[in-house]
């Protein structure tokens, strides 16, 4: 019987955990710090950075918020950075994206001091993970990684894993997550030939390619693991719906275990932000 993973009730342990060990770092003087910076005014991008800063301040954080106009300067947002960073108080940094166009993404993101890049998307920290030393790790990838080894205990060694995208914020970092726990890991992307035999032969197979419902019953063997990366709104019968990069329905009687859209990774994310901060926190203070 497919098991359906559960990464709401996950996230929602997460969170306690991290709750606790909050509480312990303040009783000993230390209160973790985040800072999400919002430049303009995407309404997702909103939604977002609110729910950050509820659940910053739901496990104890102390939880800043930088909200500047989109016309900022790009050398006004990097002087912004660039006193977080001297800010003691502050553990966590993270800023936003997609930011204007006007404004270098890469060039904000290498600002942030790597110790407090809680979103893991700097250039030190990137290559501190591909080489298997301590990094702060991207959120999503992160919250991948914690149900695939929930769901087996802990121990992922020598699984066959597929990872379906070669994004810097997904593909990448989770194919070398998986490297990591010691799986056979391959990449599969638009170019690669034979797709669906090559997800085939898959035990687990991640999917973040952004394209609805793209993976189908034949892509997945008997008994593969599925995680589901993609938020996707289609159109079903005049109503917007949302689905992942899986055609779950499709796919859910070929797998032994697969994540919902909505439901599955998505609230891992958040968690996985405050995981990272609570990190910074004790890697700042010495702390293991």
């Amino acid at each position: 019987m497919t098991q359906i993973i559960d990464g709401k009730a996950f996230a929602a342990k997460l969170r306690q955990d991290i709750k606790q060990q909050t509480d312990l770092l303040k009783s000993q003087g230390i209160t973790p710090g985040l800072a999400v910076v919002l430049v303009g005014e995407d309404p997702a991008s909103q939604v977002y950075v609110r729910n950050k800063g509820k659940q910053s301040i739901e496990v104890g954080f102390k939880s800043i918020e930088h909200k500047l106009d989109a016309t900022v300067s790009q050398a006004e947002l990097l002087d912004l950075i660039q006193q977080l960073n001297q800010d003691d108080s502050i553990h966590g940094i993270l800023v936003q994206l997609p930011v204007p166009k006007h404004i270098d993404d890469k060039a904000v993101i290498n600002a942030i001091a790597p110790e407090k890049d809680v979103d893991g998307f700097s250039q030190l920290n990137v290559g501190r993970l591909n080489i298997g030393e301590q990094s702060l790790v991207p959120c999503t990838p992160l919250g991948c990684t914690m149900l695939l080894k929930d769901y087996f205990g802990g121990d992922l060694t020598g699984k066959n894993a597929v990872v379906l995208g070669r994004s810097n914020i997904v593909g990448k970092p989770m194919a070398a997550l998986l490297l990591q726990e010691s799986c056979t890991v391959t990449i599969a992307h638009s170019k690669t030939k034979d797709i669906e035999t090559v997800c085939r032969a898959a035990d687990i197979v991640v999917a973040a390619v952004g394209r609805p419902q793209m993976v189908k019953k034949s892509w997945i063997g008997e008994g593969a693991v599925v995680i589901d990366v993609g938020i996707n709104r289609i159109d079903v019968d005049g109503k917007t719906k949302l689905v992942g990069d899986v055609d779950y329905d499709d796919v859910f009687d070929n797998a032994a275990a697969i994540t919902p859209v909505p439901g599955g990774v998505g609230p891992m994310t958040i968690a996985c932000l405050l995981y990272n901060t609570l990190t910074a926190a004790k890697m700042q203070r010495g702390i293991e």
